[in-house]
């Protein structure tokens, strides 16, 4: 894997960075010891930024199109006001079932609804504008997402597309993924109707807000 940044920067990072709850901590160590791939999980770094833009963007309706074991669900809902709420997309019986067990024991449980099934097809069962989503599903279909989220997404609504450097194969795309991820970051660049900042944390966050 590509180093994207100085390791011992990006630990120094992770050290200062607070916030992460006792329950999201549990969460991390449940998804280490029962899951194949604990990689998968978003974690602290990147929790906690989403956490803080969902704060700062004042967001109420909030999208996760691949939610995992449910660490960067739970981690936005600690920032929603009491009347929030959070569409998780999610495929995997298994990780939906960890989730739901660490959901079950948050003060923020009432906030958080799970969608089982393909995002494609679920994401369109949703009423009503958005206000922030987050991205970390099949990269393959990134631009299928985006394209359907758009239109539901409010004026000023935020996007944060996750892996957006793709383990540093944007610089040089060998295969679809590393070609897709490139190419979207280019068509995000190129929107007038968008504003964006391409982020290095951990595998690249990729904040586009909705002009």
């Amino acid at each position: 894997m590509t180093v994207i940044v100085n390791p011992d920067i990006e630990q120094y990072c992770h050290d200062i960075t607070g916030g992460e709850s006792l329950l999201l901590k549990e969460l991390a160590q449940a998804t280490e010891d029962r899951t194949r791939y604990p990689g998968n999980m978003t974690g602290r770094m990147v929790g906690q930024t989403l956490k803080m833009l969902v704060a700062l963007s004042s967001s109420k309706r909030v999208l996760e199109i691949g939610m995992f074991t449910g660490y960067a669900a739970l981690s936005m809902a600690e920032a929603l006001p009491e009347e929030g709420e959070i569409f998780c997309c999610e495929t995997n019986p298994r990780a939906i079932a960890i989730a739901q067990e660490f959901f079950g024991r948050s003060p923020h449980a009432h906030k958080l609804k799970v969608l089982f099934g393909k995002a494609l097809e679920t994401i369109p069962t949703i009423e009503g504008e958005l206000d922030f989503v987050f991205i970390d599903a099949d990269k393959k279909k990134y631009f299928e997402y985006l394209e359907l989220i758009l239109p539901m997404m409010k004026k000023g609504g935020v996007i944060v597309i996750d892996d957006a450097l793709w383990k540093g194969g944007v610089l040089d795309p060998q295969d679809e993924r590393d070609q897709v991820i490139a190419e979207l970051n280019r068509y995000l660049s190129s929107r007038t109707d968008l504003d964006n900042i391409l982020l290095p944390v951990r595998h690249g966050l990729h904040v586009v807000r909705k002009i």
